[in-house]
């Protein structure tokens, strides 16, 4: 039992000197010449402008973190679809289609989660704007009066 451990610590000394050694013989084989024009930002050929600090809004992150959660929950489903049928062979095949649909099932819920949220939405609408406006306007009659 100990020898599949070995066998597992064996490859994986042997991935951190892999890799080791390939950094060391990159960073004794390259050029080494940094310059201005070298050491500023690249964006798609064209001369950089601005900073290279900008505020990005916070939709992206949260589309890229939805798609991301969403994507590697139904990378799950890949190993399951690929021995179901060894399952309804082996009589467990309801067992399993349960488990799959609670699965979705959860899935389900977190978009739809995600949905009433709104952020799915990609331009969200300012909440109460007719509210307020209509507030201005009768503060500002009522100064006037």
């Amino acid at each position: 039992m100990y020898f599949q451990f070995a066998n597992v610590l064996v490859f994986f000394a042997l991935a951190v000197v892999l890799v080791g050694g390939m950094l060391l013989l990159a960073s004794l084989l390259r050029p080494n010449n940094p310059e201005v024009l070298k050491l500023t930002s690249y964006e798609c050929g064209e001369p950089p402008t601005g900073g290279a600090w900008v505020n990005f809004n916070i939709r992206f992150y949260i589309i890229a973190l939805v798609f991301l959660m969403f994507e590697v929950e139904v990378v799950f489903l890949v190993p399951v679809a690929v021995v179901f049928k060894q399952w309804v062979a082996s009589g467990q095949g309801l067992f399993a289609l349960t488990e799959i649909g609670l699965f979705l099932l959860i899935l389900v819920v977190g978009l739809a989660y995600v949905w009433v949220k709104g952020d799915l939405e990609w331009l969200k609408k300012v909440p109460e704007a007719e509210g307020a406006a209509a507030d201005i306007e009768r503060t500002s009659v009522r100064d006037a009066a």
